[in-house]
C-alpha cells in the first residue's frame, strides 16, 4: 500500500478529502485509532467520487459512511476555511515529525515515535543518523525523494510489459499481473505489486522459493530491478526502474528514470485468482465482498472461497479458475476492476 496521496483532478472535494487524509494519517501514524483512520479514509473515498460539490454537512451525511463528527467538520471547513483539530496537531512537533518520518519506505509509526524519542525529528535528521536505519529504511531513505512520486500509468505500463515480457521468456508456464489500483485504472500508483504464478505449483505442494528466485533474477539481469529490500519463499520487496532504452535516441538521453518501489508475489495457482481478486482491492470493495458471501453461506480470503456448514466451520476450497468464479459462487454480478473503486 503506497504513503502516497492519490491526486485526482477530477475530484470536487479535493479540499475535504485531503483534511480527511491528514486526520486519517494522523490516527494511523500517532494515536494508533486504525478505526478512526479507516472511518476517515472510507469518508475521502465517498466524497472523492462524489460526481458535485458538496455543499454542507447535512449534505455529506446522506452518503452511506459519514456520520455527524464529519459532518460537523466539514461545515466548519465550510465557514472558517480550517480546522480547530487540525490546527492543534499542527502545533504539535511531534505529531509533525512522526508524520513526515513515516512517509519513508520501512519506517512504520512505532519506529518513528522512537526516532523521535531520539531527538530525529525529520528527514534531514535522518540523514544524519544513517547507522539508526536498517536495510530497508535506508533504501526507502535514499530513494526517497522518488518514492514520494507518483508512477504516472503509461510508465507502469512500460515496466508491466517489460517485467511479463521477461518472466515469459523465461518461462512460458508462468503467469503474471499488476493488480492494486493500476488494475482499477487509476492514472497513477504509488508502487508496483506483481502478483505471479506458476502451472507446477499448487497449495498442496511445499514452498518452492526458486520459482521467486528465479524471476528476479531476471528481472535483475534485465536491469529493471535495482536494490533487494527483501526476500522470502513467497514475497520479494525491492526497487525497480525503467531500463536503459537501447534505441538510446534523443528522446531517451533526456528521459529521467525514477526508481520505484516494487513487490512481487508468488501465488500457487489454484489460489491464484482469490489473491488476484484481494490484492486488486479496493479494500472497502474487499470488505463489502466478504460480507456478501458470509450472507450467502460462503467464507472468502484472500486464498480461498469455502462453503460454511450448518456448524459455521469452513468446507474444503472450492475450484477457481477466474475472478468471475467467485462472483458466480456468491451470487454477486461480475464487476469489473476498473467497477471496484470503492
Amino acid at each position: 500500500m503506497s504513503k502516497r496521496k492519490n491526486p485526482n483532478t477530477d475530484n470536487l472535494n479535493a479540499d475535504f478529502c485531503d483534511f480527511l487524509m491528514e486526520l486519517a494519517n494522523y490516527e494511523k501514524n500517532v494515536t494508533r485509532e486504525l478505526y478512526k483512520y479507516n472511518v476517515y479514509r472510507k469518508a475521502a473515498g465517498l466524497l472523492a467520487k462524489h460526481p458535485t460539490r458538496i455543499k454542507s454537512g447535512e449534505e455529506a451525511q446522506r452518503l452511506n459512511g459519514i456520520g455527524d463528527k464529519i459532518a460537523k467538520k466539514i461545515d466548519e471547513f465550510i465557514s472558517t476555511g480550517q480546522l480547530a483539530k487540525l490546527n492543534k496537531i499542527r502545533a504539535n512537533d511531534k505529531n509533525v515529525a512522526i508524520n513526515e518520518l513515516t512517509k519513508v519506505s520501512g519506517i512504520g509509526p512505532s519506529a518513528a515515535a522512537m526516532f523521535v524519542k531520539d531527538g530525529i525529528m525529520n528527514i534531514a535528521d535522518l540523514r544524519k543518523n544513517i547507522d539508526s536505519l536498517n536495510h530497508h529504511q535506508k533504501i526507502g531513505l535514499n530513494h526517497f525523494d522518488d518514492f514520494e512520486l507518483r508512477i504516472p500509468r503509461e510508465e507502469l505500463i512500460e515496466l508491466r510489459d517489460i517485467a511479463k515480457r521477461e518472466i515469459k521468456d523465461m518461462d512460458e508456464r508462468y503467469t503474471a499481473d499488476v493488480c492494486g489500483s493500476f488494475r482499477r485504472g487509476a492514472t497513477s500508483s504509488g508502487d508496483i505489486d506483481i502478483l505471479l504464478t506458476h502451472t507446477k505449483f499448487a497449495s498442496s505442494d511445499k514452498k518452492n522459493p526458486e520459482l521467486l528466485t528465479k524471476v528476479v533474477q531476471r528481472l535483475t539481469a534485465c536491469g529493471l530491478i535495482t536494490d533487494k529490500i527483501s526476500m522470502g519463499d513467497s514475497k520479494f520487496m525491492g526497487v525497480c526502474r525503467l531500463p536503459k532504452s537501447e534505441k538510446k535516441d534523443e528522446e531517451d538521453e533526456g528521459k529521467i528514470r525514477h526508481f520505484r518501489r516494487l513487490d512481487l508475489r508468488l501465488i500457487p495457482h489454484d489460489q491464484y485468482y482469490c489473491a488476484l481478486l484481494y490484492f486488486t482491492g479496493s479494500d472497502m470493495f474487499n470488505k463489502d465482498m466478504r460480507g456478501k458471501a458470509l450472507e450467502n453461506g460462503f467464507t472468502l480470503n484472500e486464498y480461498t472461497i469455502r462453503p460454511m456448514g450448518s456448524t459455521r466451520i469452513p468446507g474444503e476450497p472450492l475450484p477457481v479458475s477466474s475472478e468471475e468464479d467467485i462472483f458466480d459462487y456468491i451470487g454477486m454480478k461480475y464487476k469489473k476492476p476498473s467497477e471496484r473503486n470503492l
